[in-house]
């Protein structure tokens, strides 16, 4: 069993909806279990501005599936729930990437992992160690000291219970 942690994020037709699908359709996942999620977290967007601000969360999964097959299914689920490219860091109804794939480094034309955006996005990092405290990220160390370096860069945890 492979320990994975994986990104959600969405600004499009309901966002916390979205997320918690997505939550809901990872565990539909053959050979793979939802082990964890996250808060949900309020950031603002990273690209454009003109767009709604994110939702995002953390899901630690267990899988026997490679990281490959994985991505895959990740982008069916992302289909499934109408993602749209529109423009580089645009609005999205979906977004799932794979962070932290157990030790492995994967460097290819489909999958970085660790996702090379990690270690400066609040939007990760926070409900990252909010699930994982101890988490040391290849080639990035540990979590604890990344969350120290990172700004929350107007990150905010969503009650879901005020909802």
């Amino acid at each position: 069993m492979n320990n994975i942690f994986i990104g959600l994020g969405s600004n499009l037709s309901d966002p916390i909806q979205q997320i918690l699908m997505a939550v809901d359709t990872l565990k539909k996942i053959p050979e793979t279990r939802v082990i964890k999620r996250s808060s949900l977290y309020a950031s603002p967007p990273m690209g454009p501005q003109d767009q709604p601000d994110y939702v995002n969360a953390v899901v630690e999964l267990n899988s026997e599936l490679s990281a490959h097959k994985l991505l895959d299914e990740l982008q069916t689920i992302e289909q499934k729930q109408g993602r749209v490219r529109l423009r580089h860091w645009g609005e999205r109804t979906l977004d799932l990437d794979i962070l932290v794939y157990g030790e492995q480094k994967i460097d290819d034309e489909r999958l970085t992992v660790p996702h090379s955006g990690i270690k400066e996005r609040a939007f990760v990092l926070y409900p990252l160690a909010e699930i994982a405290p101890d988490l040391i990220i290849p080639q990035f160390g540990n979590i604890a000291n990344l969350v120290q370096n990172c700004s929350r860069s107007g990150l905010n945890k969503i009650n879901l219970d005020l909802i």
